[in-house]
């Protein structure tokens, strides 16, 4: 239980960031590889969405061009979310900083994984299953978390990418010391990690859905939980009071 709680809890150390980011690797690799068999779209980054908001503006797509910006105003407002209940829990000192927006995010890949068969027919003003909707906004809360507690230290493909460019830069015989070119290993090893949990997570997705279905996603939902739980049970009394505030530190008595 203490792991667990120190695993998800507002005191980070790199060993903690690196261990929930592979695992949160892993979840969005699967979610977003069972997404894409389930509605044809990846929802994990939304790249994908801006190019596709930008050729049909040209193209004069209407729909396409609502779907695009359905999706990303869900991405943000997931990620809006994420930053209004990290940065709350933080003023009031709680344990479980980090582990609310999680469990946010374990509830509705719940919702998804028992009813998401049911929201492929709700359609939405933005031209898009409301199972879109609920993916990317999935997606905003768990991007934007791991970003909040790494302060912006846990890095994708292109890290990886100058991280190895860095191990095979060839330093030239009588380079100085300190102009020397060198890879720094404890980062290449998180971000092939990182790159490799995606890809295993992506697999286990596509297997998953195809062979089981949406219920595919409940025992990865049920593993955030299980993460998240152990630091929101900690701030249990505080979270009775969800709107008083950490007492400030009281000043020693005047001498």
């Amino acid at each position: 239980m203490r792991r667990l709680r120190h695993l998800t809890g507002h005191h980070r150390t790199g060993t903690s960031n690196r261990v929930l980011g592979l695992l949160l690797a892993f979840n969005a690799g699967a979610v977003n590889a069972g997404g894409f068999l389930v509605v044809n779209l990846y929802t994990s980054h939304m790249t994908g969405f801006l190019s596709m908001l930008a050729d049909n503006l040209v193209l004069g797509n209407t729909v396409l061009v609502l779907s695009a910006v359905g999706a990303l105003l869900a991405f943000i407002s997931g990620a809006a979310t994420t930053a209004v209940m990290v940065n709350w829990a933080l003023q009031r000192k709680l344990h479980s900083s980090y582990a609310l927006p999680l469990v946010v995010v374990a509830l509705l890949m719940l919702v998804f994984g028992l009813v998401g068969a049911i929201t492929l027919d709700w359609r939405t003003p933005f031209s898009v299953p409301m199972t879109v909707l609920l993916l990317s906004f999935i997606m905003g809360l768990q991007n934007a978390t791991v970003t909040k507690m790494s302060s912006s230290q846990i890095g994708v493909v292109t890290d990886l990418g100058i991280e190895l460019g860095k191990l095979l830069y060839w330093n030239r015989t009588g380079t100085a010391l300190e102009n020397q070119v060198r890879s720094n290993h404890a980062r290449l090893r998180l971000f092939a990690g990182l790159v490799a949990m995606f890809l295993i997570g992506g697999i286990a997705g596509a297997a998953g859905f195809k062979h089981v279905g949406f219920v595919f996603v409940v025992p990865l939902a049920l593993v955030l939980l299980a993460l998240s739980l152990p630091p929101l049970w900690a701030d249990r009394a505080r979270l009775r009071h969800p709107l008083r505030k950490a007492a400030p530190a009281q000043l020693p008595p005047a001498p």
